[in-house]
């Protein structure tokens, strides 16, 4: 599996069989630059305009944006979890969905704009997790410091932050990467890559913590 941070919440994963899936692709009101990218599928966590540009997207893909279980394709398979897009049980910003991603038996979680820690049910249903993308930046979403107790919830193998802070949203009240990295030793990250490309048998031979 390939996986190519777009920027924002929106990544590009591509499989070896060459299925191509985007996730929250954003809109140009982000400021970051936009990318038409060919995908057969879109995962969209919520209905609001950085995360659901779908519009963007060429090709025809099938897109997912409720919760559930979903198969695209014979051996990928994707379960829509419901959360909370803020901490007062959805009542400032709504809800957003969790998706897990299963595929060339690796388990690949994006947590879409979670804002608070997971429930008991969540963790049961997100069960192993190998690759976590989680936002960071706080404000709209779980700010560092409960970003990294979800990732001590999920303990999982690799670690994409997302949703924060960067030259293209400067003006957005929320932070940059550093606060949520700083909870690792720089041994345990690996910033500046373009790509990661990364398979079952060498998930340990990658750094805990990839920026891309």
């Amino acid at each position: 599996m390939l996986i190519q941070h777009i920027g924002h919440a929106e990544f590009l994963l591509t499989l070896e069989s060459g299925f191509r899936i985007v996730t929250d692709p954003y809109d140009a009101s982000t400021g970051y630059p936009v990318s038409e990218i060919e995908a057969d599928g879109v995962l969209v966590s919520h209905h609001h305009h950085d995360h659901d540009a779908v519009e963007n997207i060429k090709g025809l893909p099938q897109i997912i944006d409720y919760a559930g279980v979903h198969t695209f394709a014979p051996g990928i398979q994707v379960t829509g979890i419901l959360a909370d897009h803020d901490d007062a049980e959805g009542a400032k910003r709504g809800k957003t969905l969790l998706f897990l991603l299963e595929a060339e038996d690796l388990r690949v979680v994006h947590l879409g704009d979670l804002g608070c820690l997971l429930s008991a049910d969540q963790l049961e249903a997100l069960g192993r997790t190998d690759i976590l993308m989680i936002p960071v930046g706080g404000f709209y979403t779980v700010d560092a410091s409960a970003a990294m107790e979800v990732v001590r919830q999920l303990d999982p193998r690799i670690i994409i932050p997302m949703h924060y802070k960067t030259e293209y949203n400067a003006d957005w009240p929320i932070e940059p990467p550093e606060a949520f990295l700083s909870f690792f030793e720089p041994a345990q990250v690996c910033s500046g890559g373009e790509a990661l490309r990364v398979t079952r048998g060498d998930l340990d031979c990658h750094p805990r913590v990839v920026v891309l």
